[in-house]
């Protein structure tokens, strides 16, 4: 049978580390690349006698997230203890949240695929509740032994967890990018899934179309977009194979492993009932009123669809332009700040620029937006000077290399010093089609015989005379008016 007889159900759970300097119930750093254990508190190793104390900036982090997905912010909300047993959890139990979370519900868009075949698909969420991190175990430097390092214990965790409505590996990493890009955008998150900051578990079951749901296997810590398309694939086609061939899922959670780009079991998976969750007693009920959610809703930015929207109605780009544009923080505030600088009549170009060669040469060179060599003021002033016809695009780029190599401040700056100002004197340039016509009275007979290709020579040959100055739009009109006199 085909994979086509199957359907297939996915929800993610996403732990995103809050990025507050201090942990969810302490005050040791949170800072990534200390020594081992040399950032566990008292509190954080749960030593007798100790209280857990709420970090508020954790909590204005939460409400953030949760106006931003439209979602309902809870004005009362309980920490639970939710016990089992690692080696690097010291209570034996994690602070969590469990029957009354912080965030309820919510939405988030994706897009999914590109051109033609793209769609958008509305992922609805369950909850998003706060909680404690563990530490970590560590094998790779102790032979035969495992060692516990507890600096990650108490580190505040945002866990988001979706609704099971994505159906394909590909929206569960839509999902999953679109998620992304949301926690950095609002700061609550700096991202960084190599350092464990944005972390994913995946649910995945399959089921007869139209059947009901079937047993759900959770792939637990995936660190990569690449890895979480991976799992999920050869999880689904696993489950498959095993239900075509007779046998049964069971309920489990698993491993992804990279270099063989299987899932192996690690348990089996636990119920709620099996952390026996119960109210934390050394925390009281963590109540939010209005006022605290619409002083964090005042000092929300302006978030990516509204953004979007208001690229389009606003400067008239293409929905595709937009979305691309507001896919990193970073990137729609370079843009915004190179049209302010420009112009908006000059919106579009300023939009080609920072979609195509800026972003091909950070590619190139393997760089991020904030380490570009060219700022938003120097694209703007390189944009501004096509528009004005000072310079053609084709002297834009020799333009902008100047600028990237840092040879000059600013766009005039190099236009001056090279001597690459547009000629637009009509004279002039009649003066130099008539040399060239005269020269190549093989492709003007060739023009004037049908041949259009013809033209597009004697156009490059006007062009190299100029040196790349003349204005291309004239060239082209003056040239047709000499070759049909």
């Amino acid at each position: 049978m085909s994979r086509s007889d199957w359907e297939v159900v996915i929800g993610l759970e996403v732990h995103a580390q809050l990025n507050t300097a201090s942990k969810i119930f302490s005050g040791a750093s949170t800072a990534f690349g200390a020594e081992p254990n040399a950032q566990a508190s008292a509190v954080d190793i749960a030593l007798p006698g100790v209280l857990p104390v709420l970090n508020k900036g954790a909590v204005e982090r939460a409400i953030r997230f949760g106006l931003a997905i439209g979602a309902h912010v809870a004005p009362k909300s309980v920490f639970a203890r939710k016990n089992y047993f690692y080696p690097d959890l010291p209570k034996g139990y994690q602070i969590s949240q469990f029957e009354l979370p912080v965030v309820q519900g919510g939405a988030i868009t994706i897009r999914v695929g590109e051109g033609d075949k793209a769609y958008e698909k509305r992922v609805q969420l369950t909850r998003a509740h706060l909680e404690e991190d563990a530490g970590k175990s560590l094998h790779e430097d102790f032979h035969g032994m495992s060692g516990i390092d507890l600096n990650r214990a108490g580190t505040p965790l945002l866990e988001i967890v979706s609704e099971p409505d994505m159906s394909s590996s590909a929206e569960a990493v839509a999902y999953a990018r679109n998620l992304h890009a949301l926690v950095r955008w609002i700061d609550i998150c700096d991202g960084n899934m190599q350092e464990g900051s944005f972390r994913c578990d995946a649910n995945v079951s399959v089921r007869r179309p139209g059947g009901p749901l079937g047993t759900r296997r959770e792939i637990k810590n995936l660190n990569s977009f690449r890895f979480l398309q991976q799992a999920i694939d050869y999880e689904i086609q696993w489950q498959i194979e095993t239900l075509e061939d007779g046998g049964r899922i069971q309920q489990a959670t698993v491993l992804f492993d990279p270099d063989s780009g299987e899932t192996r079991m690690m348990r089996s998976k636990e119920d709620a009932h099996d952390y026996r969750y119960f109210p934390d007693p050394d925390l009281l009920p963590l109540v939010i009123d209005e006022a605290w959610i619409k002083r964090v809703r005042d000092e929300m930015p302006e978030l990516p669809e509204a953004m979007k929207t208001r690229f389009v109605t606003e400067f008239g780009l293409s929905t595709y332009d937009a979305t691309t544009l507001t896919a990193s923080k970073e990137m729609a505030t370079f843009y915004q700040a190179t049209v302010n600088a420009a112009g908006a009549t000059l919106a579009k170009p300023c939009a080609n620029w920072v979609m195509g060669d800026l972003a091909a040469r950070l590619n190139k060179a393997e760089i991020e937006l904030d380490a570009s060599p060219v700022s938003a003021s120097q694209l703007a002033g390189l944009v501004a000077r096509i528009g004005d016809n000072t310079i053609s695009n084709n002297i834009a780029r020799k333009v902008f290399e100047a600028l990237w190599n840092g040879e000059c401040a600013t766009a005039d700056e190099v236009i001056e010093k090279q001597g690459l100002k547009q000629v637009t004197d009509s004279g002039a340039i009649e003066a130099i089609i008539d040399e060239v016509l005269a020269a190549n009275q093989k492709s003007v007979e060739e023009f004037r015989s049908g041949k259009e290709k013809a033209f597009n020579a004697l156009v490059g040959q006007v062009m190299k005379a100029s040196r790349g100055k003349a204005n291309p739009t004239q060239v082209n009109d003056l040239l047709k008016r000499k070759l049909a006199g």
